[in-house]
């Protein structure tokens, strides 16, 4: 497991170093990588990238006091300047807090600052809860702070830093007394997951799956199912195929996609510090859902999503999509408690096998196609740490470890024969495959055989 030195932005007193321009580096070793981080998201800057913040200065001393030299003194020549008695000059590495936050505004705020939205929450004399607006809560990250923050963490040698951001409300407006009744006055938490480059399918059944959690009411003190609020999952009610995880092949199939929602929806729990009662993640590491260790599947109803509801109030969900953005928005009432996300810590790493063929009647004869990309095993722990408030009042510090296996997986092809071929070995003469070639880490085969034989992926 990595061993990283964490560092959260309230770990150090900002006030200390806000007068410093520069701040001296006790060494010039080579940096290595900087990550930083915000709930899950997590953003990583190569070593040339720190080291390009490096900059020197001068400082100017007589008898050991500090002072600012003339002109004639810094101008430099071709010469080796006679000094005055007792005047010492040095260069001093350190940090350029400009450029620092240059980097900040480009790599790190223009992917989390966004502004605050507006919403009006109405409801039905059917009870249906319909929404004007999109109440995402504003978020800014401090790039002064941050930049303070880095110098004090890069010359105290750590390299994991917890970025200090602004969130503000938005302008909120509930129409209904009985919401109100129930506690919906506010944002609570905010799911969010990137869908970027998924094909034209997938990106339908995230949004029909989405409609399916807007305007639904999680009373307070009860478990939420992702499975029971999402219904039958078919062509009927409007999904399309797409690729799902079926065992050891990834075969369209209705629904494909509909873990981008459970994932949004568990992200948004999870990280406020809900009870979550029943994840599960993946069967093998799934580009979505990066980071690793951040995702939940579902396949209904064997695999299932539950959290449970112990805020003060009831939970409204509005779900959203923005372009690549999925949202959970759970509107009720915070009660302050904290709560802070740490991963993935990763190990235990497995090349893919190697490759996999069988013949199959499934699909024209003299055709292929490919039903499983070859992917690297991992295993990957992520930490949350929040308070507990006890019968008596008290108020604990509890900390929830998530982990999370991921298999090794072959690149996998399938080769159309036709049906009755002795090719394909004992399967019926209606259709089937059969293997040609397999291979197989033991751990991954062992790990099959304990998890569902199917994911909506």
């Amino acid at each position: 497991m990595k061993n990283h030195k964490k560092l959260s932005a309230i770990s150090f007193q900002l006030s200390a170093f806000a007068l410093l321009v520069y701040a001296p580096v006790a060494s010039a070793a080579a940096t290595t990588e900087l990550t930083l981080r915000y709930q899950h998201h997590i953003f990583t800057l190569r070593a040339a990238q720190v080291n390009s913040w490096r900059t020197l200065r001068e400082e100017w001393r007589y008898d050991g006091h500090a002072f600012r030299a003339p002109q004639e003194l810094r101008t430099e020549s071709d010469e080796q300047r006679d000094l005055p008695a007792g005047v010492l000059r040095t260069r001093m590495e350190g940090w350029d807090r400009e450029a620092i936050a240059t980097t900040l505004r480009t790599n790190v705020a223009a992917i989390l600052d966004r502004p605050a939205g507006q919403v009006v929450i109405h409801r039905a004399a059917d009870g249906v809860v319909t929404f004007d607006g999109i109440g995402l809560p504003g978020r800014i990250l401090d790039i002064p702070a941050s930049a303070v923050l880095i110098v004090a963490a890069l010359d105290a040698g750590v390299t994991d830093i917890t970025l200090p951001v602004r969130e503000t409300q938005p302008i909120m407006d509930i129409v209904d007394p009985a919401l109100q009744a129930l506690g919906i006055t506010e944002v609570v938490t905010v799911g969010e997951s990137e869908f970027a480059k998924s094909p034209a399918p997938r990106r339908h059944n995230i949004a029909v799956g989405l409609k399916r959690f807007n305007g639904h009411i999680i009373p307070r003190g009860e478990t939420f199912s992702f499975n029971a609020v999402l219904g039958p999952v078919n062509a009927a009610t409007g999904y399309k195929k797409e690729l799902v995880i079926l065992g050891e092949r990834t075969l369209p199939d209705y629904g494909g996609g509909l873990c981008q929602v459970s994932t949004t929806a568990y992200r948004g729990a999870w990280e406020y510090g809900l009870p979550i009662t029943d994840r599960r993640n993946h069967s093998f590491a799934v580009r979505y859902y990066g980071p690793q260790g951040t995702d939940a599947t579902v396949y209904p109803p064997n695999t299932d999503l539950q959290f449970t509801n112990d805020t003060p109030g009831a939970l409204l969900l509005q779900t959203h999509v923005d372009g690549d953005k999925a949202y959970f928005i759970y509107y009720g009432t915070r009660d302050g408690r904290s709560s802070d996300v740490y991963g993935p810590y990763t190990w235990d790493p497995k090349s893919p096998p190697a490759d996999r063929s069988e013949y199959t009647a499934d699909i024209p004869p003299g055709t292929t196609r490919k039903v499983g990309d070859a992917v690297p095993g991992m295993r990957a722990a992520w930490f949350r740490v929040h308070d507990v408030v006890t019968a008596s009042g008290t108020t604990l510090e509890s900390i929830d470890s998530v982990y999370s296996i991921y298999e090794a997986r072959p690149l996998f092809t399938q080769i159309g024969v036709p049906v009755g071929s002795p090719l394909l070995g004992n399967i019926p003469a209606d259709g089937g495959t059969s293997s040609v070639a397999s291979s197989r880490s033991r751990s991954s085969a062992a790990r099959s055989s304990l998890r569902p034989a199917r994911r909506r992926n």
